[in-house]
């Protein structure tokens, strides 16, 4: 019963931090993409907007892989959590 209780805690801790990671990648893409400009008019001389444009969206796009690792991640530590709760539950019940 112990060893459950433990696990349980720690499944939830571990569901939390990943959570809380998740967020906050969450809101840093969200600031990244305030500065994104959806047209640019530039002139001959303006390429370095253009660049910093670019770069600004190629980090955008790099984030995508970890946002969808860390939603997998969470989701499954939930469910996991979710399901040892439910058979400790029914086990004594």
């Amino acid at each position: 019963m112990e060893l459950f209780g433990s696990a349980l805690y720690t499944l939830l801790i571990a569901w939390g931090v990943v959570t809380a990671v998740l967020i906050c990648v969450l809101i840093y893409r969200s600031t990244l993409e305030t500065r994104e400009e959806d047209q640019i008019f530039l002139g001959g001389g303006e390429e370095g907007m253009a660049s910093e444009q670019r770069a600004l969206v190629a980090r955008i796009q790099r984030l995508s892989k970890p946002i969808t690792a860390l939603v997998v991640v969470s989701g499954a530590l939930l469910v996991v959590t979710a399901g040892l709760w439910l058979w400790q539950t029914f086990k004594n019940f």
